[in-house]
């Protein structure tokens, strides 16, 4: 088994990066020869003329292959996660054996990858409007920057060189299969599988950041500092009286300094293993997020692991989930927010075994292994009836 990823900068931390790594790895555990076939931006970008090369390869999908490197492997699946923006597409129609695809973003359907414009939501692109994100410069804020992408997805998703060609496509949120199906792609080739995480079982010791002896409540944030998030109306709209602790960075860190009341603490990042050790002493974790987003976030079941309830804004991927499986609770505006933390202190202690489980059944490797084999199957089966 092969997978294909472009790795993004380690200057824009990112959760796909890891996804992949760990399911190469979780797939070696369930006793599977994985192979990484990888491009890595960090490398590359330092090579000179790399700004143009990646935005013709981009549009017309010509450029860096991984065939080559396939074609000695001989995997029995290629398994794609990521093309953009150090391989091309062309080889895509070059491979005859079974080909995986998981979409991790909207990108295939909109140039930023998020379907979010100016503080809200926005599908004009894959609703018809195809240039609307080059009008917008929706990538990097920049028409220039948004030119290849904008070109190489004029055609919608379904047309999507990937998308095409994959005989399963990976989708990681009801919310990202629904809107792929809307966008055209065919429901018997879409299957749902979860992102996991993989957390040992710990207890929680304390130390100089655990939750205080009194009952009092106390709220984490973790996640990048940027518009989508949602992390300024939850500043802006934080009550007084509850404690809220915010571990993160991005491009409003300046910004969530200066509105940031005197009962948030704004903590820098930190080691994922610092963070499962201190989950357990919060209240709950709050996921104000104003875009969809493409996949139930890697954070969110690590407080599922640890037995931390999750407080999510409706209308994100987030939110669907919490609400299907019962792991936590819902508010509909940041004005609602007070009165959303206010029913969760009574409701939360009661969830935390219940999160625990659930966990336990969905979101572990090994779930998310036997999930894959099937699709895997799948995925040959009909390669080899298409050849027939």
């Amino acid at each position: 088994m092969a997978l294909v990823h472009s790795f993004y900068s380690s200057q824009q931390p990112s959760g796909e990066n890891a996804a992949v790594q760990d399911q190469a790895d979780a797939l070696r555990a369930a006793g599977n020869d994985v192979a990484v076939v990888a491009a890595h931006t960090d490398a590359l970008e330092q090579q000179h003329g790399y700004a143009l090369r990646a935005a013709v390869r981009v549009a017309t999908g010509r450029g860096r292959s991984p065939l080559a490197e396939l074609e000695q492997l001989a995997p029995d699946v290629v398994h794609v996660h990521n093309l953009f923006p150090n391989f091309g597409t062309e080889w895509l129609e070059h491979w005859r054996g079974a080909l995986v695809a998981t979409v991790h973003n909207y990108r295939p359907a909109c140039a930023a990858g998020t379907l979010f414009r100016d503080g809200k939501v926005c599908t004009q692109c894959p609703d018809g409007d195809r240039w609307a994100g080059l009008r917008h410069g929706c990538y990097r804020g920049s028409r220039t920057a948004t030119m290849p992408l904008a070109w190489a997805t004029r055609g919608g998703a379904a047309a999507h060189p990937v998308l095409r060609r994959a005989d399963r496509i990976v989708v990681l949120s009801e919310r990202s299969r629904d809107l792929y199906l809307r966008f055209g792609l065919s429901a018997e080739r879409v299957a749902l599988v979860s992102n996991f995480v993989d957390v040992p079982c710990r207890p929680h010791t304390g130390g100089p950041d655990a939750a205080p002896a009194d009952t009092a409540s106390r709220w984490l944030y973790i996640g990048r500092l940027s518009e989508e998030k949602g992390i300024v109306p939850l500043l802006l709209n934080w009550p007084h009286n509850e404690r809220l602790d915010v571990i993160g960075s991005g491009p409003l860190t300046s910004t969530c300094r200066q509105l940031a009341p005197k009962h948030v603490r704004l903590l820098e990042s930190m080691p994922r293993e610092h963070i499962l050790d201190l989950l357990p002493g919060y209240t709950g974790l709050i996921f104000p997020g104003l875009c969809f987003e493409g996949a139930f976030p890697l954070v969110c079941q690590e407080a599922l692991a640890t037995g931390v309830p999750i407080l999510a804004r409706a209308g994100t991927s987030a939110a669907d989930t919490v609400r299907r499986e019962g792991t936590g609770a819902l508010y509909d505006t940041a004005d609602d927010l007070p009165r959303a933390l206010r029913d969760a202190r009574t409701v939360f202690p009661g969830l935390r075994e219940h999160c625990r489980r659930v966990y336990t059944e969905r979101y572990t490797a090994s779930s998310w292994s036997a999930a894959m084999a099937a699709v895997y199957r799948q995925a040959v089966n009909h390669r080899e009836a298409a050849a027939c």
